[in-house]
């Protein structure tokens, strides 16, 4: 799971976001509100963490304004400010949880996994397909997208369906007959045309996942394989 931590003390965001890695998290820390709104707004993170007290922009204004553009993200406050008008305004801005310093990282950690699994859950609810994510690659399967490090990868509807059969067997061999299963149906090229060999599609995609973290191995004889590298 990938986290956003929105902290400007620089202290209690380096013990905060090792003992986060140190519990299985990958976290990026921002130490202002204009760094975490572009980031929570352009890459793919599972759940972001944001002091209302940030530089440049305010807490609670990133939180309005990544709780609008990505309602389904979901968004824990961090602050000293433990009115009830200020819990009250966060939860009104966005958030989905709220917790005081001082804290215990227990506590925090239980929060996040408890919102994480909440977001499973409601994903499951509404028939949406969670979206996956590899690396520094973000591949939607139900509304067709890809991205790596939110920039969206260009795909024609032939390295689409590549990609989705070498993600979801990634680290295994897929055949060549079960690339050509995949592509079966689509009509969007000739399988005659000079374009339409699977080794082009396989060189092109390549080229789109190079700064991904993910490579494709050719396996002499029998296919290819998407491994991290």
């Amino acid at each position: 799971m990938r986290l956003l931590l929105a902290e400007d003390d620089a202290i209690l965001a380096d013990a905060l976001s090792s003992n986060l890695r140190a519990a299985g998290f990958e976290v990026e820390v921002a130490d202002n509100g204009a760094v975490a709104e572009y980031l929570l707004l352009k890459q793919p993170f599972d759940l972001g963490v944001i002091d209302l007290g940030l530089p440049l922009v305010d807490g609670l204004t990133v939180l309005k304004r990544v709780h609008a553009a990505r309602p389904t993200l979901p968004l824990l406050i961090l602050t000293a400010l433990d009115s009830l008008d200020s819990r009250v305004a966060g939860l009104n801005a966005g958030a989905d949880d709220y917790l005081t310093k001082p804290f215990d990282f227990p506590e925090l950690e239980a929060r996040i996994r408890a919102l994480l699994r909440r977001a499973r859950l409601s994903g499951a609810a509404d028939g949406r397909t969670p979206v996956q994510l590899s690396g520094r690659l973000s591949f939607d399967r139900e509304a067709r997208r890809a991205s790596v490090d939110g920039v969206a990868l260009e795909l024609s509807p032939r390295e689409w369906l590549l990609l989705d059969a070498l993600l979801t067997q990634k680290g295994r061999v897929v055949t060549k007959e079960q690339i050509a299963q995949a592509w079966a149906g689509d009509a969007a090229e000739p399988a005659s045309s000079p374009s339409g060999t699977l080794e082009v599609y396989i060189h092109r995609l390549r080229r789109k996942l190079e700064d991904s973290g993910l490579g494709i191995r050719t396996v002499r004889g029998l296919g290819y394989l998407l491994e991290d590298v």
